[in-house]
């Protein structure tokens, strides 16, 4: 089965809506005017619950089928990022350094499209709660919705989503049974020494050493206290030191993010990275302070409903377009939370050629949308059959 027909019917109007919402970008929770626009499609279709506010900005709408029975959730997130954007088209961002770099505008599309026609039709029983979720670049938006009782609140049973994938062929659909994507962490080292001349070093104790020292011991974590086949990523993204040529600061300090897959590992990750920092300071006579931000968990999709989202998506793409064992990634998503909340799956859709993610350039592929759309509305109609 491709694109159903009467949502490829709606073909321009997504278009239309998808564009209007990457003219108006906004980041993490302050997401009401894209909220407030979703508030009034939900309405005009006909959803027969709209409730908003939620995590700040997000809005929950609730669909009733023609019967009685369980609820599926399905998530699409909102925010934007803080990009200037370079792709030059008529329906570019309005807002200066900010821009949908990474699809949301077209996730939120695919999920109006699905609710649009689950209204017209109704053909299946129980519920559909559409969460629409702010602040999933920064901040876990998620989390907080999952926090202030979403899923209890709406009886929500299980729960998918769907992110667009460019440079995957488009209408292909990937996934797996287990652990999609990482954890993710981020580590900020704050350390002080004594500055001075830089001609006279013995006179002072020179932060830019030790953080060089810890930037490489913290890179041994991978190769010495983890096991080979637990992936594991630690990048030092920033260093910050100084202002001139003649003067050893007085501080100094260095970012690194930390993705791995199992939460004992994470554990393990955490630890040593504090004791190569506190060891290294003791021996280069430097404070250092680190603040480990806690973030997202690894997202592991549950097996049983993986293998009906892919066996949905097969129906949508064909089974040659559909791989349900796809290798896990080092990216993070807070979908995260709400599959530690309730069983789902979450997939990735091909939107073809074009800009990477979060890149200046990327605009998302407007014909992927009916795919998306017809995804979410064939699951609930298989997952809660007349």
């Amino acid at each position: 089965m491709p694109v159903l027909n009467r949502i490829a019917d709606y073909a321009d109007e997504m278009k239309g809506w998808r564009r209007h919402l990457h003219q108006h970008p906004e980041l993490e929770f302050a997401c009401h005017d894209t909220a407030a626009f979703i508030v009034a499609r939900l309405r005009e279709m006909g959803v027969d619950e709209v409730h908003d506010g939620i995590a700040t900005s997000g809005v929950v709408g609730i669909i009733n089928g023609s019967g009685d029975g369980p609820t599926i959730g399905l998530r699409a997130d909102m925010d934007a990022l803080p990009i200037v954007e370079l792709t030059g088209a008529d329906h570019a961002s309005t807002v200066p350094g900010k821009m949908h770099a990474c699809g949301h505008d077209g996730h939120v599309t695919m999920l109006l499209g699905a609710a649009k026609y689950l209204c017209e039709t109704r053909r299946f029983k129980g519920r559909v709660a559409l969460l629409f979720q702010p602040a999933e670049e920064d901040g876990g938006g998620g989390n907080v919705m999952v926090q202030e009782g979403v899923m209890d609140r709406f009886g929500v049973s299980e729960v998918y989503g769907i992110h667009n994938a460019p440079g995957v062929p488009f209408g292909h659909f990937q996934t797996n049974s287990g652990a999609l994507m990482a954890s993710v962490d981020t580590a900020f080292v704050y350390v002080t020494g004594k500055g001075g001349h830089a001609a006279t070093p013995h006179d002072c104790i020179d932060p830019i050493v030790a953080v060089v020292a810890m930037v490489q011991a913290v890179q041994t974590i991978i190769t010495r206290n983890v096991y080979a086949l637990d992936e594991v990523v630690i990048s030092v993204t920033q260093i910050h030191a100084g202002t001139a040529s003649n003067i050893i600061p007085e501080e100094a300090m260095f970012c690194a993010t930390i993705r791995c897959f199992n939460p004992e590992v994470r554990k393990l990750l955490k630890k040593r990275f504090y004791e190569i920092v506190e060891g290294h300071a003791a021996a280069f006579g430097v404070k250092a302070r680190v603040d480990y931000d806690w973030g997202y968990p690894a997202t592991v999709n549950h097996p049983s409903q993986a293998e009906f989202a892919v066996s949905v998506a097969q129906e949508i793409s064909g089974e040659a377009a559909v791989n349900g064992q796809s290798p896990r990634e080092m990216g993070s998503e807070d979908f995260s939370y709400m599959l530690e909340a309730r069983p789902g799956a979450y997939l990735f859709l091909g939107t073809g050629p074009g800009a990477g993610l979060h890149h200046p350039a990327y605009d998302f592929n407007d014909e992927a949308a009916p795919v998306g759309a017809s995804f979410f509305a064939r699951l609930v109609e298989r997952a809660l059959p007349l």
